[in-house]
């Protein structure tokens, strides 16, 4: 805890002897901006001479390229081929069936005791966080209002 104060004291002295951080604030209020500098001149591009190009030549016409005619019957005809028979498939053999099994009767559940209701106490109240008071500005922080409107 002394530890905090001393901290606390210390940037109070280091504030109250750095004064001249609001005087430099006030100073750069009250001059007047300085006028942009004059923006450079864009030189002109050249303008280039045109040059005439050659007139492209006519597309040539082709002949039309002309096909023989096709042949009437390009392939011969296919043979008729007998349809083949299938043997018939073999019976499956029997699977002998197996006794049914019978499995004895489950045993009864064992009862419980019934349980007395049990009531609990009801619980405590949360305390609530006590609210932060608001800081106050200091004035050195922020640089003085300016006197002239723009």
């Amino acid at each position: 805890m002394a530890s905090t104060a001393v901290f606390f004291s210390s940037v109070l002295i280091l504030m109250s002897l750095g004064s001249h951080t609001g005087l430099a604030a006030r100073h750069l209020l009250d001059t007047q901006p300085a006028a942009p500098p004059p923006l450079p001149t864009i030189p002109t591009i050249p303008t280039l001479p045109r040059l005439a190009l050659p007139p492209l030549p006519a597309m040539p016409t082709m002949p039309k390229p002309t096909l023989p005619p096709l042949p009437a019957n390009p392939l011969p005809a296919q043979p008729v081929l007998p349809k083949p028979t299938l043997p018939p498939l073999p019976s499956m053999p029997t699977i002998p069936t197996s006794p049914q099994a019978t499995l004895p009767p489950l045993p009864a559940m064992p009862t419980f005791p019934t349980l007395p209701k049990v009531t609990l106490p009801p619980l405590p109240s949360i305390p609530t966080i006590p609210s932060i008071p608001s800081i106050p500005t200091i004035p050195f922080f922020s640089p003085p209002p300016s006197t002239t409107s723009p």
